[in-house]
C-alpha cells in the first residue's frame, strides 16, 4: 500500500502599509479646528489645495500644532477608514506605519488614538519609524510622495490638499476608492 503525502502550503496574505496622518486621521480638519480655536477664524480645506502642508496656515501654525500636547490624540478619523481597514484585513496583512519619530510627543498619542479607533489592529502591526523607506510591503497608502516614491510595492496616493497637483502615482480620493482599487468585497 502506498500513501501519498501532500504538503499543504498556506497562501500568504499580501501586505499593505497604511499611513496615519492624512490617511487614517483627518489632520486637515484638526489643523482647521486648532486654528479656529486660536484665532477665531473659520477656514475651509480649500486653503490646503496645492500648497505645501506646512505653509497652508499663517503664523507657522502647522508646526506649532504638531508640537501641541493632545493634537495627535484628538484628530478625527478619516471618513470610511475604520470599516475599510476592517475589510482590508480579511484579504491583506495590514500594517499601520507612521514616521512618528519626527514628532516624538506624538508616539504615545498615536498609540492611544489607534487603540481607541482601530482596536482590531494588533500591536505587532503598528510601526512607528523615522524613515518609511525601510517598509517593504506589497502596497503602500500614503498622502506624501516622499514616502511613496521609494515604495518597493505598489504605491497608492491618498488625496489631500497638499498633493492635488501630483500625477505620477495611482490616486485614491477616499476609502471607498481604496477598496475598489484593492478589490475588496463589502461585508454585510
Amino acid at each position: 500500500m502506498y500513501f501519498c503525502c501532500i504538503k499543504l502550503q498556506y497562501m500568504k496574505k499580501r501586505s499593505i502599509a497604511i499611513d496615519m496622518d492624512g490617511v487614517l486621521a483627518d489632520t486637515e480638519s484638526q489643523y482647521l479646528h486648532y486654528y479656529e480655536q486660536e484665532y477665531g477664524k473659520r477656514l475651509t480645506k480649500d486653503i490646503f489645495h496645492n500648497v505645501p502642508e506646512a505653509e497652508a496656515l499663517p503664523n507657522g501654525s502647522i508646526f506649532k500644532y504638531l508640537y501641541t500636547p493632545g493634537f495627535f490624540r484628538t484628530i478625527p478619523v478619516m471618513a470610511g477608514a475604520v470599516e475599510a481597514v476592517r475589510r482590508l484585513q480579511t484579504r491583506y496583512e495590514v500594517y499601520i506605519v507612521s514616521a512618528a519619530m519626527e514628532f516624538p510627543l506624538s508616539l504615545f498619542e498615536k498609540k492611544e488614538w489607534l487603540a481607541e479607533h482601530f482596536p482590531f489592529i494588533h500591536w505587532h502591526n503598528i510601526i512607528f519609524c523615522g524613515d518609511k523607506s525601510i517598509i517593504d510591503t506589497d502596497f503602500m497608502i500614503d498622502d506624501y510622495c516622499k514616502n511613496l516614491d521609494f515604495c518597493k510595492g505598489k504605491p497608492i496616493l491618498f488625496s489631500a490638499g497638499h498633493n492635488a497637483g501630483i500625477t505620477h502615482h495611482l490616486r485614491a480620493n477616499n476609502w471607498q476608492e481604496i477598496l475598489d482599487i484593492l478589490d475588496v468585497v463589502p461585508t454585510n
